[in-house]
């Protein structure tokens, strides 16, 4: 077994390579045997791409490498190469006037202890969304910001956050081209999303503007310590606008935008037209009826925790994106 170090303080034995050594990474290993061994059998390479220029050609057999929580969790009998971004050495979080752009490397931990300006009441989300991946302090040290919205679970946490702040996606592309995409159409259904063969997620930008906003969130799990079954947050602006996103309860996330604090019955009927009961994701965690009566009544408890101090206004329409 050879140890391959990533940034971070990562050490990794990848089975049957042969041609890559960290001296750093074996030296600070606490004894003989200093690094985590998978059963990743098939590897027969790790690239560790110092630059973007460095990045190696996508090939059948390829995965992109991360934390690695999932990949390691169970057999990737079809992979033959491991492309660790981690190496490439990405700032966790940069924070700015305009909003804050979080690496796709970043980890949870460090997500989790970003300070934030004062005047983002709705950067206590971040926090919030982080506990809603129930992993131990270890999983929380290696889990990553773009791991989590790659795999695209309805569930997942770093979706739920990016979908109520208005998040969106940097795409590096193979041909050296950048995209941008909302978290709306990056993520297109249970573990589908908008990338293309080869191209990475480079990071997740969360705007200023949406960070200002007042906002409230609800989940529901079947158990105290479960995965999320659905997951609510609103938002509402200066003007008194307000957002809805719902997520973990269906398949992808959805945006509602309102002119005014909806009143029960507009919600209500806002909610139904666009999500049909089928529209419910299905599985272990949660059947499509329950998800659905759960979403109605915690987009019912945003809604009225929204409305306090309204001054009396009324609803004038939504949209859905």
């Amino acid at each position: 077994m050879a140890p391959v170090g990533c940034a971070g303080g990562r050490t990794l034995a990848i089975p049957m390579v042969r041609d890559f050594c960290n001296a750093s990474s074996a030296a600070s290993a606490p004894g003989p045997i200093g690094w985590i061994e998978m059963d990743l059998t098939t590897i027969r390479h790790v690239a560790q791409p110092a630059a973007r220029a460095e990045l190696p050609a996508f090939l059948e057999g390829d995965s992109f490498l991360a934390g690695g929580t999932w990949l390691y969790s169970e057999p990737q009998p079809h992979l033959r190469r491991l492309i660790d971004l981690c190496a490439l050495g990405w700032e966790p979080l940069s924070i700015g006037p305009d909003g804050v752009d979080i690496a796709a490397t970043c980890t949870l931990a460090a997500l989790n202890a970003a300070v934030f300006p004062a005047h983002w009441p709705a950067a206590r989300l971040v926090a919030e969304c982080c506990r809603c991946l129930m992993g131990s302090f270890k999983v929380w040290n290696m889990a990553t910001v773009g791991g989590n919205l790659c795999l695209a679970l309805p569930a997942a946490p770093m979706i739920s956050l990016a979908a109520g702040l208005e998040g969106t996606c940097l795409i590096w592309s193979p041909d050296g081209s950048e995209r941008r995409l909302s978290i709306f159409d990056f993520i297109t259904g249970a573990r589908q999303t908008a990338l293309r063969p080869g191209e990475v997620l480079r990071s997740l930008h969360l705007p200023a503007a949406a960070l200002r906003r007042r906002s409230e969130m609800r989940r529901a799990s079947l158990t105290k310590e479960g995965r999320s079954a659905a997951l609510l947050i609103g938002t509402r602006g200066a003007e008194g606008d307000v957002t809805l996103a719902v997520t973990a309860a269906t398949p992808r996330p959805f945006r509602f935008h309102f002119e005014r604090v909806p009143d029960a019955s507009q919600l209500h009927d806002t909610l139904e037209t666009a999500l049909s009961p089928a529209a419910y994701h299905d599985d272990v965690h949660g059947a499509p009826a329950w998800r659905r009566h759960m979403t109605l009544r915690l987009a019912q408890e945003i809604r009225a925790a929204l409305e306090r101090d309204d001054g009396g206004s009324r609803p004038e329409g939504a949209r859905r994106t």
